[in-house]
């Protein structure tokens, strides 16, 4: 069986798009000749790889895992690229980078900027994503290193814990809570919370909840750690936050930072990949910068 690495891009931009014209204008192909290349793929397969309808195409299931293995082939041909066309006296490469919010905004930047200070010709695609997206992307490829906090299944992936974070509750300063050092998450119940919308942290917080037989009063839903802070500090509830991110907000906020006492407070930091040796240099070396 043969494949042309132009046939498996053109049917990943076909995939991706939703739509034949689309995905073959991205292909720079018309679409004549990109339904002759996709009609002569389903006949190599012997797979029917779409669905078509007045709205486009969909994958079917052989499409499905068509688009699993395009996507490594794809990937693994842009890094040979990268690799042996890169100046060994500039370090020259690229890589895509999906992480969490609370790795983008408490882990990521000073490890970036060390990274990329003595890496100039290098570039990082960089997304934020919730946790399970990154597990999700890292596994069909679409990106090559996820950073993580908390609870994740790795199955499928290499991964490596470099470092733990602890979740806290923050209070503002005359919060009947305030005066504690330590409490328990179930404590927290009895009063409105602020929460970090679409995020992982907020999705496990109210299951813990939901295990616990009792029901969060999410009093506002915020975009960062920032702006959670910031309602917190007005009194408009209390909330769960990463260690890191409480203590550097209450340097310039009037907040108090209180240990939660559950055992799942304590977090694992995780760097995820399909394979290190796999991945290009530039990664291999972010990789081994994260976790040493």
């Amino acid at each position: 069986m043969h494949f042309d690495i132009i046939d498996l891009r053109l049917f990943t931009h076909i995939a991706e798009a939703g739509n034949l014209t689309k995905g073959a204008d991205r292909a720079a192909l018309s679409p004549a000749a990109a339904s002759a290349r996709l009609k002569a793929l389903e006949a190599q397969l012997g797979q029917r790889l779409f669905y078509r309808d007045s709205r486009g195409v969909t994958l079917t299931a052989a499409g499905e895992t068509l688009l699993r293995h395009a996507r490594v082939i794809l990937r693994q041909v842009e890094h040979v690229r990268t690799d042996f066309s890169a100046d060994p006296t500039t370090a020259a490469g690229h890589f895509r980078l999906f992480a969490n919010t609370t790795a983008i905004n408490e882990i990521l930047p000073k490890v970036l900027a060390d990274f990329l200070g003595e890496r100039p010709h290098v570039a990082v695609h960089i997304e934020e994503r919730n946790t399970h997206d990154v597990v999700r992307s890292i596994l069909d490829s679409s990106a090559d290193v996820g950073v993580v906090a908390g609870v994740v299944t790795t199955e499928g992936l290499e991964s490596r814990c470099f470092s733990t974070d602890r979740l806290v509750l923050v209070t503002p300063p005359r919060h009947p809570l305030a005066g504690l050092t330590v409490a328990a998450f179930s404590e927290t119940m009895g009063y409105p919370h602020v929460g970090l919308r679409g995020s992982t942290l907020q999705e496990f917080l109210v299951q813990k909840a939901r295990l616990a037989e009792r029901r969060l009063d999410m009093r506002i839903l915020m975009g960062s750690f920032e702006s959670m802070c910031c309602m917190i500090e007005s009194g408009v509830g209390i909330g769960v936050l990463p260690e890191s991110a409480a203590l550097r907000h209450s340097q310039h906020a009037k907040l108090r930072v209180i240990q939660l006492s559950d055992e799942w407070s304590i977090r694992e930091r995780r760097v995820l990949y399909r394979e290190l040796d796999a991945l290009p240099a530039c990664a291999r070396a972010f990789v081994n910068l994260l976790c040493k």
